[in-house]
């Protein structure tokens, strides 16, 4: 089948819905410019200095690093929230919301990534499940009480050479512990998931009211499967966009390319039914 005849089964699904849900993992990004860390191998060409200590993605994206060596992890993870701040999102989230404005039931996004570029994008706060917690926000590692709060206002500077925060680490105001991002590391016994568990029943009331959703997938990898297992239990047709793994168990689409190439076809074919207006 044609890239254009799998636009027009996307879009003809779409039409007949009445709810969009964005799925969306880490390929979501790439068109932004954001790294994918897909193996070592594109993690370690991101992150040299990493690279020549051999320190793998699961060995620093976790709650030990932090204790064993916090400059280095704040290193990291600051470099990470500097470069999510500066970076606009691509063109693809704004035809997604194009596509919700038009159905009556709007949106709804549930995504693993934390680098907050669905809030970026204008997408409103109470439509927006972040099920890995997001780096915007911060949490006490000692768990002291201190409820999540915003990053806002901390600023970390990097030595991204050496990828080490070379300003004072953050600390709890009320206990004085390292402060760490609120994500879900690997090996994490100590996330604090609240706000992920109100965004998650936001998410639930929404799905509750939605009669005919069509679920667009986009950039989601079998390696941490959390959002393709989303997608496929809901039930409801389903629109896979992934240059490398775009099988889907059931009724859909399966579109084997970059998401921002996917959604323009997507917004093409809707636009040439007359169904964008």
């Amino acid at each position: 089948m044609t890239s254009a005849a799998l636009f027009a089964e996307a879009a003809s699904l779409i039409a007949d819905a009445d709810g969009l849900i964005v799925s969306a993992g880490a390929g979501m990004g790439v068109d932004s410019g954001l790294p994918d860390f897909r193996g070592n191998t594109g993690f370690w060409r991101a992150y040299p200095a990493l690279a020549e200590a051999r320190i793998a993605f699961e060995d620093i994206a976790c709650p030990d690093a932090f204790r064993r060596h916090p400059r280095l992890a704040w290193g990291f993870y600051g470099h990470r929230l500097n470069l999510y701040r500066r970076t606009r999102p691509h063109p693809g989230f704004a035809i997604l919301q194009g596509i919700g404005g038009s159905l009556a039931g709007g949106c709804f996004v549930f995504t693993s990534n934390v680098d907050g570029q669905f809030q970026r994008a204008g997408f409103p706060e109470n439509v927006i499940c972040e099920v890995h917690g997001s780096l915007h926000h911060l949490q006490c590692m000692d768990g002291c009480g201190l409820p999540i709060f915003s990053a806002e206002a901390y600023v970390p500077e990097v030595d991204e050479r050496a990828c080490l925060l070379t300003s004072p680490l953050p600390r709890c105001t009320r206990c004085d512990a390292l402060l760490r991002p609120n994500v879900l590391m690997f090996g994490d016994g100590g996330w604090l998931s609240q706000r992920t568990a109100a965004q998650r029943r936001r998410l639930e009331q929404w799905l509750a009211t939605a009669h005919r959703p069509v679920v667009v997938e986009i950039g989601a990898g079998s390696h941490v499967p959390t959002v393709r297992w989303f997608s496929e239990t809901l039930g409801e047709p389903l629109v896979r966009i992934n240059p490398t793994e775009p099988e889907i168990p059931g009724r859909g689409v399966s579109l084997p390319m970059g998401g921002l190439e996917a959604l323009q076809g997507i917004r093409a074919a809707l636009d040439s039914s007359g169904f964008l207006r």
